[in-house]
């Protein structure tokens, strides 16, 4: 498995480099809100579903969670 990086240059010259670097943060916030919010919306749709259709799943309501997080917890 590839091991991610990122590269950070440096621009002199003051402001581009403070827009530089909050343009960055920023970006490194966005990104994980959005996806805790698409999680959060499956698990609410779910919840939302009767017992069969959580069977028709192969799941029980009290493995939702880990249903929706299956992909980090493997």
């Amino acid at each position: 498995m590839a091991t991610p990086f990122m590269t950070v240059k440096s621009v002199p010259g003051g402001m581009a480099e403070r827009l530089d670097l909050f343009f960055a943060g920023l970006g490194l916030g966005v990104n994980p809100y959005g996806l805790r919010r698409a999680r959060m919306r499956e698990i609410q749709n779910l919840n939302a579903c009767s017992d069969a259709q959580l069977a028709k799943l192969g799941i029980t309501r009290d493995e939702i969670p880990r249903y929706v997080f299956r992909d980090l917890f493997n």
